[in-house]
């Protein structure tokens, strides 16, 4: 008994220490508080500190050269290594494969060691006095557990984790597919919006050089100040389209910056337009192409894998059924120090522990189990569904994307015929209009049809290129290991 009360004496010292420091480390935790009322910015010392940590963020990670030309390789390259979402999606997929390990140490048994040391002191009662005993005691022990068998909910669990870890490798993969694609569409609005500049530039050029020949008329007196006013008119509107086309430029740039992984000021400069070789058709059927989606699209992959998981669910789910069958093995190695008043030490060694089988089964839970396995052929059936409607998904918009790629290569061809025209119709027209054959109004519906004709050309170009990496991206071609990379 004084043993209990002296032991419940250090306790309570003990619990009175770890109380007077949480007191005072916990100050700087308790002095975060929530804002003084709804109608005013929370401001404290924490904001500065999380303000200096976001600043430090703000400088440019890729190193980007500004003067150097890029090809579209080299700049998924970069997305793919820079990227955050990569990153964020590889890590998800290295948490699942050690969730796969973790069910896979079920596997084997467990050890567990526990080493105690305990000293006691009491007073007995010997005759008609009272003795001091007291005891030391040094205690090593081994737990060996192992379950047996448990009638398959163990390898249930390991091939659900399996699946899991299958299906984030997949879902890493299609991160992959969509960086690359959002690269490139981010790439070939920006060349579009340099195709749009150059032509916009020309068109301004036009538009000025028709001005000042009407200016020049109009000294003549071959000219009217209608003429000169409308001619002043079409230069103006020709560099607000210019202005417009800057803008659009600007935020190309970001946004291919930012698909990078990168700052949205950095400066980037990409291949011209014209030096990438535009194709006059494409190679696959669309039923080849299905075909093609239907075994390399990552995201239908992670679908399959979820319902090889859930399959798995259902096979953990039968397990609980049955009983498990689990052995226990604890051998303990103690040593005992005794000394009593007037007597010497006495000490004795021994080799203890034992060895259990456990039996469990659960027999009633409230039909706990049976909806649990109804909930799991539930899911199974479900992650099947799913994958039926990807399938109709996936089909669907890999027939879009090759009809907009066939209409992409017709609109090319127009818009081909479509700049010459134009640009004959023009030159006539202002040669014309220099012998007084045609008038003014004319010079200038002409110049605005070849400035359409130019932004046109321009644009269908791009969209054949845009067109053909959106059927790319529908098939799942751009991650293959033999898909080449556009630019090389």
């Amino acid at each position: 008994m004084a043993a209990f009360f002296a032991m419940r004496g250090t306790e309570s010292i003990f619990y009175g220490i770890i109380l007077f420091a949480s007191t005072f480390t916990a100050r700087p935790l308790l002095a975060q508080t929530a804002p003084i009322s709804p109608g005013r910015p929370w401001h404290s010392a924490q904001e500065r500190e999380i303000a200096s940590e976001a600043a430090r963020l703000s400088e440019s990670r890729l190193g980007i050269e500004p003067d150097r030309t890029y090809s579209l390789a080299e700049l998924i390259d970069l997305a793919e290594a820079h990227n955050p979402e990569t990153r964020v999606a590889w890590e998800r997929a290295r948490a699942q494969v050690a969730a796969l390990g973790v069910a896979r140490s079920e596997l084997y048994p467990t050890l567990a060691a526990t080493a105690l040391s305990q000293t006691s002191r009491f007073e007995i009662l010997l005759g008609p006095i009272l003795v001091r005993e007291t005891t030391q005691s040094f205690e090593g022990t081994l737990d060996l557990r192992y379950l047996v068998f448990d009638f398959g909910g163990r390898s249930g669990r390991i091939g659900a984790a399996a699946a899991d870890a299958l299906a984030s490798n997949f879902a890493f993969n299609d991160t992959h597919r969509r960086i690359i694609f959002q690269v490139e569409q981010t790439y070939y609005r920006l060349l579009n919006a340099f195709g749009q500049e150059v032509a916009a530039r020309a068109s301004l050029t036009n538009a000025e050089t028709v001005q000042q020949s009407a200016e020049e008329r109009l000294k003549q007196g071959l000219a009217t100040l209608p003429d000169v006013l409308e001619a002043r008119s079409a230069t103006a509107l020709a560099r607000y389209e210019l202005q417009a086309v800057l803008g659009s430029e600007n935020i190309a740039k970001g946004d291919l910056a930012a698909a990078l992984g990168d700052l949205p000021n950095v400066v980037i400069q990409p291949q011209p337009l014209d030096r990438l070789s535009i194709p006059d058709s494409v190679e696959d059927m669309v039923d080849q192409a299905i075909k093609r989606a239907f075994a390399e699209r990552p995201d239908l992959l992670e679908q399959l894998a979820e319902v090889r998981s859930a399959r798995a669910r259902v096979k953990e789910a039968h397990a609980a059924f049955y009983p498990n069958l689990e052995l226990s093995v604890a051998p303990t190695v103690q040593s005992l120090y005794g000394l009593q008043q007037q007597y010497p030490w006495a000490y004795t060694a021994d080799l203890s522990g034992g060895l259990a089988v456990r039996l469990n089964w659960t027999v009633f839970d409230g039909g706990a189990r049976k909806y649990r396995l109804e909930q799991a052929e539930t899911n199974v059936r479900r992650a099947e569904a799913e994958v039926s409607s990807k399938r109709d998904q996936i089909a669907n918009e890999i027939w879009t994307a090759y009809s907009n790629v066939k209409t992409a290569f017709a609109q090319r061809q127009s818009a081909v015929a479509f700049l010459e025209a134009a640009t004959q119709s023009y030159a006539a027209a202002l040669e014309s209009y220099t012998y007084g054959v045609r008038n003014l109004l004319d010079v200038t519906a002409a110049q605005r049809t070849l400035a359409q004709a130019r932004s046109t050309d321009v644009l269908a170009r791009t969209q054949v290129l845009t067109s053909l990496a959106d059927l790319a991206f529908r098939t799942g071609d751009t991650i293959q290991p033999g898909a080449r990379r556009p630019g090389r």
